[in-house]
């Protein structure tokens, strides 16, 4: 996972993500790619291409998107979890691009075509959502798409204000306004939806990106 740099309070920083992957404290891992992963792949709604994992973790979808014949590249701001992306890379005999930066800042030398995002946003504190939103316009080239798992994690207290993660809930009226109409192409709901172990659920939506000119 990815999250904001150790100079960006509050949220967890650097060091918290790195004990996270020594101690092996990794509960979101399901330990194998996204199920909507699959699914987008199988039903060739996301086809081979130039395309981004921020917060690549443990690098578990980017080996499938390797293995399906993408160009990726892996983005986390862990060493941990980016050794572990290289150690699974190793396993099978792929290759990706592997970036260790901070998603806040890193800016690639050309546009992607498409970037997957499960889970860089959900590990960021709310503070940061505007940034990274961003960034996602900018790493994106015009007509790009945006392959994102939202999710759905209410905590008790959350109708009260307060704010516990990460991960952290993507309200999907949130992201409406993060990433807002003309500068995203929404789809009409309702999103398919993908349970996790954990308890928590996430909402699969494909967003376009449009160019600045086009508003």
């Amino acid at each position: 996972m990815s999250a904001n740099s150790s100079a960006r309070v509050p949220g967890p920083d650097r060091a918290f993500w790195d004990q996270r992957f020594q101690e092996g404290n990794t509960p979101w891992d399901r330990g194998a790619a996204n199920p909507q992963l699959e699914a987008w792949l199988a039903s060739g709604a996301l086809k081979p291409c130039r395309i981004l994992v921020p917060g690549c973790g443990a690098g578990h979808e980017v080996v499938a998107l390797a293995r399906a014949g993408f160009d990726v590249t892996a983005l986390d701001y862990s060493p941990e979890a980016i050794s572990r992306t290289r150690e699974n890379l190793y396993r099978a005999g792929l290759i990706a691009a592997l970036v260790e930066a901070d998603a806040l800042d890193w800016l690639p030398v050309r546009p992607f075509e498409a970037i997957y995002e499960q889970t860089c946003l959900c590990a960021l504190y709310p503070d940061h959502w505007r940034a990274y939103a961003d960034q996602l316009h900018r790493w994106l080239k015009p007509g790009g798409k945006l392959f994102a798992l939202f999710v759905q994690y209410l905590r008790p207290g959350a109708s009260e204000g307060s704010i516990s993660g990460p991960p952290y809930h993507c309200d999907i009226h949130a992201m409406r306004a993060l990433l807002p109409e003309p500068l995203w192409a929404w789809p009409k709901p309702p999103y398919p939806k993908t349970s996790h172990p954990r308890g928590l659920e996430e909402l699969a939506v494909v967003l376009a990106r449009r160019d600045v000119h086009d508003r």
